[in-house]
């Protein structure tokens, strides 16, 4: 083998090897336990970022470490292809999206090559290939005949200029982010999946999910947003006429002085009709976009629509208003107003001087609170409530809820926060939804020959209208006879990436969407890893969507995802400097040199084309906008994968940020050349067959950390999944190897074993030095076929100990003494010390501490 690591000498040629075998191909086989690890598949945006690298190195790790285990591992890759990025990008280059899209997947797959990843090529998926969308888009007309799919007029972001609808980061400071427009608030007709028909069972199983990040599994419980109240009916003073509330507070009921409605409510709309100024103020809010988030902070707004309603309790009369923090998309769009005891009917009863009563005073009678500056949102005790009065909140919920229960206007009901799926988007590039209308204005899903609904791909964007809307032709198809005309709206990219995890079980099946037997084999994902920003949406509907599948009879287990890990940001150094007009003009790390202090911290930089300063501002995200990327091109041709891949792997734990560092490449590199010597010298020495019965003490020593590092490495990678803390103890291991001498024919055994062992252990984090290692030590064609190590528990038995010993805690000597030995015997060794008998000699012995096998302290006088 060659005395030197040169990872451009190796990795090409271990690719091609991986290329020609097919050594990660899978099949089902029910002779051996399955383990399906997947990572989040990636946008095709053109070039893989460092955020990709952290991503899909963790995935690789933990698939290869499970190979060697034994198992049959599946690690698939594809493209979320879809979406509106793909658009604007053509708009800019002047192509079509699908041109442009699969351009970016052949690049992209050959980066993710170079960089060693063991995906299984035949199973790739893209999801703009009518093979996959079709089956999507079966699946959708199968939940439209189950009444779990329907129409629904739904407000949408719209540009009057362009005439288009706008996804809300197309909305820039309430203009269209092309026009410059404002944004009006439109109402079209939008599709939608009840979700909310899995709410409970979305929110219960989450309890199944063992292997969850706790925040992810929070942050999905507040999204479902369960909660407990009572549904409440106000009638109209004028008309008789009823409508709705609902409360999760009826202990507060007693206090309601006034009723805020949306401004697309009926009482809104009608109240609007003969009044100019209730017109205008229900237009205004029509076009100001709010947010859930902004509903806190944002200015209370409202105007009285001079009509009243009839407090079911008391009969007093109390007036109505609209309001633009009530949103006719929450609950029934009309909410009951109790300033004293909510923090946002409060400011907007005390802007418009409501009437403000208390009805709740603290359980502890030692608070003090002031009405004149704030509500009091607490729970309490009933004051000013008549036959209520005294009664804690349960209590006070339970008999109010029953007092209107038993008039009829009233019911306890469970509501959710959550809303049902709207799927259809505006855009041209997504899969077209498969649903008909007729010339009379009827609907029907399209039947299954006419599936795929075919996307064209050869179009011009003008960057205003979808080519599928301006195209009328395009629409027009016969059924029967007769001329039905095809939606022209397409799904949210998020109906893709709710369900690919499932096709890579079989993704040539052209006879349904899921061969049974390969999804029932590899189903639920045994490791799903990605992002924390996707912890609710795409989460949340492939939960729902996996549920789906089971109810369809598709797959027979509830939940898609049994462990999930979300790795931490990969961050870099940012450099600017000031341009003329004072702005920020943003420097590529790579194009800066530094001088940094005894810690680590830059204290100078300049750029390296002028020799001229630039500031500093920190660590920040990698960005586009910071211009603090690193290629993970440039670094692989530079340092070779192995070594990017132990740098991202051992500087932080996987769900902590990373902060990228030129000198921790360079560490790593230099770590995979001391394993390469390791290696090269150990071959160097030749074979010897270790017989453990012949080992000095230091040998033993020497062996017992081998397996003990082992041991560390084993329960690291698979059930802590601190990848950092396995390479260190790697590291560590390699240190003392190095040190020891490989001279006798144990020494040259031990190095034959250890070597090994270490070879398997960096398999997964640096396959292809691992691969050319094994093949040069004459071990086998391919490491990837090995076993993982096996811990010799008998090595881990130490036969010796060291005891420190202390007189008035002070170190005067170390032995090495039986592993069992007694105190009495320790103490008789440590006295016949020359040293220590030097520091007790003459003096009186007071007392004599022993903590077993480590330590031994004298007290004299």
């Amino acid at each position: 083998m060659q005395e030197q690591y040169n990872p451009r000498d190796i990795e090409q040629k271990v690719q091609t090897y991986w290329d020609e075998n097919k050594s990660f191909k899978v099949v089902e086989d029910e002779n051996k336990e399955k383990y399906y690890c997947l990572s989040m598949f990636p946008y095709p945006s053109g070039r893989l970022h460092m955020g990709h690298v952290r991503n899909y190195t963790i995935g690789d790790v933990v698939s290869r470490y499970h190979r060697l285990q034994g198992k049959n591992v599946m690690q698939p890759m594809g493209w979320d292809a879809f979406g509106l990025p793909a658009e604007n990008a053509a708009i800019k280059n002047n192509t079509a999206p699908a041109k442009w899209t699969y351009e970016n997947i052949d690049y992209m797959r050959n980066q993710l090559k170079q960089l060693g990843f063991g995906y299984d090529w035949d199973r790739e998926i893209a999801t703009c290939h009518p093979e996959y969308y079709k089956w999507e888009q079966w699946f959708f007309t199968k939940l439209y005949e189950k009444g779990l799919v329907y129409k629904k007029m739904s407000t949408v972001n719209w540009d009057p200029v362009d005439q288009t609808v706008l996804a809300n980061e197309q909305v820039i400071d309430g203009r269209g982010w092309r026009s410059g427009a404002l944004v009006e608030q439109k109402e079209i007709p939008q599709w939608f999946i009840k979700i909310t028909d899995y709410a409970q069972e979305l929110l219960d199983d989450l309890d199944k999910l063992d292997h969850w990040p706790e925040q992810v599994k929070t942050m999905q419980r507040n999204w479902i947003g369960r909660s407990e109240g009572v549904e409440i009916d106000f009638k109209r003073a004028d008309n008789g006429e009823t409508f709705t509330v609902y409360t999760t507070r009826p202990d507060t009921f007693m206090g309601v002085t006034y009723v805020a409605v949306a401004a697309g409510h009926p009482i809104a709309q009608e109240a609007a009709k003969d009044n100019d100024a209730i017109t205008r103020f229900v237009e205004e809010c029509k076009n100001t976009k709010v947010a859930e988030a902004d509903m806190a902070t944002m200015e209370k707004k409202g105007i009285a629509t001079g009509l009243f309603a009839i407090h079911p309790l008391t009969g007093k009369e109390v007036p109505i208003w609209i309001a633009n923090f009530v949103l006719m998309d929450y609950g029934s769009g009309a909410v009951m107003a109790v300033p004293a005891h909510d923090q946002r009917d409060y400011e907007f009863a005390t802007a418009y001087g409501l009437e403000i009563k208390q009805v709740i005073k603290p359980s502890d009678e030692s608070v003090e609170f002031d009405l004149s500056t704030a509500a009091l949102t607490e729970k309490g005790v009933l004051v000013n409530s008549g036959e209520f009065d005294g009664l804690a909140f349960q209590e006070a919920f339970d008999a109010i809820a029953t007092k209107l229960e038993g008039l009829g206007v009233g019911k306890r009901k469970v509501n959710y926060r959550l809303r049902d799926w709207g799927v259809s988007r505006q855009r041209y590039w997504g899969s077209p939804i498969p649903m008909l209308s007729t010339e009379d204005g009827g609907e029907l899903a399209a039947p299954m020959d006419m599936l795929p609904v075919r996307l064209p791909e050869d179009v011009v964007m003008n960057g205003v209208t979808s080519p599928i809307k301006a195209d009328p032709e395009w629409a027009k198809a016969t059924l029967n006879g007769e001329t039905v005309f095809h939606e022209t709206d397409t799904f949210d990219t998020f109906m893709e990436s709710s369900w690919y995890y499932a096709r890579y079980c079989s993704p040539r099946y052209d006879e349904g969407m899921l061969e049974p037997g390969a999804a029932n084999y590899w189903l639920p994902v045994n490791q799903y890893i990605g992002g924390i920003e996707h912890a609710i949406l795409h989460l949340l509907y492939a939960r729902f969507f996996h549920k789906l599948l089971r109810d369809f009879g598709l797959v027979n287990s509830d939940e898609p995802f049994e462990r999930l890990l979300c790795q931490g940001m990969v961050l870099a150094e940012t450099f600017y400097r000031k341009d003329e007009k004072g702005g920020d003009v943003w420097i590529s790390p790579t194009d800066v040199a530094t001088e940094t202090d005894e810690k680590g911290r830059i204290v100078k930089a300049w750029h390296k084309d002028d020799g001229q300063p630039v500031m500093s501002a920190g660590m920040a995200k990698m960005s586009k906008s910071k211009n603090n990327g690193i290629d993970p091109q440039v670094v692989i041709d530079q340092y070779g994968a192995d070594t990017v891949r132990l740098f991202m792997m051992f500087t932080a734990p996987p769900e902590q940020t990373l902060e990228w560092s030129d000198s921790g490449v360079e560490g790593a590199l230099r770590f995979l050349k001391r394993v390469w010597k390791y290696a090269s010298d150990v071959n160097k020495a030749g074979k010897a067959q270790l017989d453990v019965n012949a080992l000095t003490a230091d040998q033993k020593a020497l062996r017992r950390e081998l397996h003990k590092t082992i041991a560390k490495v084993t329960d690291d990678l698979e059930r802590r999944q601190t990848f950092n803390t396995a390479i260190a103890a790697i590291m560590e291991l390699s240190n003392k190897l190095l040190k020891a001498p490989l001279e006798s024919e144990q020494d040259i055994a031990l190095g034959n074993e250890a070597v090994e062992a270490i070879i398997i252990m960096l398999a997964p984090i640096t396959p292809h030095m691992s691969h050319e290692l094994w093949i040069a030590l004459g071990k086998g064609n391919d490491v990837l076929d090995a076993s993982w190590p096996i811990v010799d528990e008998q090595a881990l038995v130490e036969d010796e100990k060291l005891i420190v010993v202390q007189v008035n805690g002070k170190l005067r000597a170390k032995l090495t003494v039986a592993a069992d030995a007694t105190q009495e015997q320790v103490k008789e060794l440590a006295f016949a010390d020359e040293n220590v008998n030097k520091f007790t000699d003459g003096k009186e012995i007071r007392k004599v501490i022993y903590v077993p096998g480590k330590l031994l302290n004298v007290v004299v006088g």
